[in-house]
C-alpha cells in the first residue's frame, strides 16, 4: 500500500532494478540509486491482479484502461493530509517562512533593557 498516493490503481515495475513498486517517490525512499526513464512501463493492476505493458510513445486516452479488467487506473491522485499546519493552512501548499511581526521597543524610557550603564561603572 503507498503512503505517498492514496488510491493508486496499479503497481509499476522499476526498469532499473525490475522491482515492483506503487509510485516513484517508494523507489526513492528504498533505492541507491535514481528511477531510470524508459518508453516501454509495464503495470500490473490492482484490481485483477494481471501485469501489461504500454509504450508511452503512443500513449492514448484508452490506454488509461487495464487492458484485462477495463479498470480506470489513471486517477487524480489522493495523497494524504499533513499532519502539522499553521494558521495559514496546509505547510505543503505555502513552505515560506513567517516573518516575526514583533520589533524591538526601544522608545520606553523605564524598560530595564535600555539602560546605559557606562555612567555608573565606578
Amino acid at each position: 500500500m503507498c503512503k505517498h498516493i492514496l488510491n493508486v490503481q496499479v503497481a509499476i515495475r522499476a526498469p532499473c532494478c525490475r522491482r515492483w513498486f506503487d509510485c516513484a517517490e517508494c523507489h526513492q525512499e528504498v533505492s541507491d540509486h535514481p528511477l531510470r526513464k524508459t518508453d516501454e512501463m509495464v503495470f500490473a493492476c490492482k484490481k485483477c491482479k494481471k501485469p501489461f505493458r504500454k509504450n508511452m510513445k503512443d500513449y492514448e486516452e484508452e490506454d488509461e484502461y487495464c487492458p484485462h479488467c477495463d479498470n480506470h487506473y489513471v486517477l487524480e491522485a489522493l495523497t494524504p493530509e499533513a499532519k502539522l499546519g499553521i494558521e495559514t493552512g496546509d505547510l505543503r501548499k505555502d513552505a515560506r517562512v513567517i516573518k516575526d511581526g514583533r520589533t524591538k521597543l526601544k522608545t520606553d524610557p523605564n524598560s530595564i533593557f535600555d539602560i546605559d550603564f557606562s555612567d555608573h561603572v565606578g
